[in-house]
């Protein structure tokens, strides 16, 4: 295990996907405009391996004896255009193209398009000749680019892991548009692991709700699709460590392994 596999194994899905849109660019070219972020975490000879590319992120939860509490720390950061260290890098990559960042409606967007600089998938801004008809207008730019706009290689951390390192929360970017990396770690930290990915879901959810005005019910009855007008998409896999194991998987090489938290969907246990 190593940080160059985990670029390798990043790299080698985005190839994959870009020759799947190669293929079905006749039949289906709306798919040069599907993206995703990707977050990946690794438990290895006791160390976290994290791997970042887009606006998710990954929150630790870590014992402090002295204060007795459990304090959030943060493990990755945004690949998103709001952050300036991201449109510096995007300016520094594309130092003849203006327009790489442009704010639109109070946001800042890579393009006027989409706000994340790094994904898997998206190909229109990836490789030119997907960035053409019978692309909907609205995904292609005016400009021809020869170079890729956004990247698929991730933001990569190695380090290691301490008794006090007690779990890990993954989440998609809705989760934290409304809760704060302590408030998250707080309700892991105070709650049965049973069900915990569930009560931090229902805490963001109320926050958005409230943000709008609205009972948290009422939110519930909004169709999906629409539902996007209120809440970004929330993913949560919540993964609690176990020193005793990790100790072991030293000495005796990797003997970690996943089982899930009592049938409820994103929360593992190891």
């Amino acid at each position: 295990m190593s940080a160059d596999v985990i670029n390798k194994a990043f790299l080698a899905t985005e190839e994959a996907f870009l020759s799947l849109v190669q293929q079905q660019w006749e039949i289906k070219p709306q798919i040069a405009s599907v993206g995703s972020c990707c977050l990946v975490g690794i438990v290895c000879g006791g160390h976290l391996y994290i791997a970042n590319a887009g606006d998710s992120r990954v929150v630790l939860g870590r014992s402090d004896k002295s204060e007795k509490e459990v304090k959030a720390v943060q493990l990755s950061y945004e690949h998103n255009a709001s952050v300036e260290s991201v449109r510096e890098e995007l300016h520094s990559l594309h130092p003849n193209d203006p327009q790489i960042v442009v704010l639109k409606h109070q946001v800042w967007r890579v393009k006027g398009l989409i706000q994340i600089s790094r994904s898997i998938g998206d190909a229109y801004l990836k490789r030119a000749e997907f960035n053409r008809a019978p692309l909907l207008a609205k995904f292609r730019l005016p400009e021809p680019f020869d170079k890729p706009i956004l990247k698929a290689e991730p933001t990569i951390s190695v380090q290691k892991l301490y008794p006090e390192d007690q779990f890990l929360i993954f989440a998609s970017d809705g989760l934290w548009e409304h809760l704060s990396n302590q408030e998250a770690v707080d309700i892991v930290n105070n709650y049965p692991r049973n069900g915990i990915a569930r009560k931090l879901l229902k805490a963001a959810l109320r926050e958005a709700a409230k943000k709008r005005e609205m009972r948290y019910s009422d939110l519930k009855k909004i169709d999906r699709g629409v539902r996007r007008h209120f809440h970004d998409d929330i993913t949560i896999i919540i993964l609690f460590l176990d020193s005793q194991l990790i100790s072991s998987s030293i000495s005796q090489g990797p003997l970690l392994s996943i089982r899930g938290g009592g049938g409820t969907p994103g929360n593992f246990n190891t």
